[in-house]
């Protein structure tokens, strides 16, 4: 049997965080990702982390002189935008280094989110 797809008007509605964060090391996604689970998981723990829906979408390297800098999209539903960017300020640190998170705005779709805050051309993904 084949498993059928909620239809739209059934799904959870969706927001996009794009953030930046400055850091002492390279960060990759993994890290990101990483970062991210453990500090909500210590904000609300097991159960309110899965309400907020985080999940990573898309994270760029923007390597500078004086830090690593990271800017990328995390997805949240739409109920939960406010817990969700109560997470990223508490990511200061992480294997032992200084790690700074700001949320730079919300969006609606990914491709808003890229040309309004992160700064790219929706092409360039």
């Amino acid at each position: 049997m084949k498993l059928k797809i909620l239809p739209t008007h059934l799904r959870e509605k969706k927001r996009y965080l794009a953030f930046q964060a400055f850091s002492e090391i390279p960060l990759e996604r993994d890290d990101v990702i990483s970062m991210v689970t453990e500090s909500s998981g210590n904000l609300y723990g097991a159960c309110g982390t899965s309400q907020l829906g985080l999940w990573v979408v898309k994270v760029w390297n923007y390597p500078t002189h004086e830090k690593n800098m990271v800017r990328g999209i995390i997805r949240c539903n739409r109920d939960e935008v406010k817990r969700a960017r109560a997470v990223i300020p508490t990511i200061t640190k992480f294997r032992g280094k200084r790690v700074v998170f700001q949320t730079l705005g919300i969006s609606g779709t990914i491709k808003a989110a890229i040309t309004n805050f992160i700064k790219l051309k929706a092409a360039d993904e």
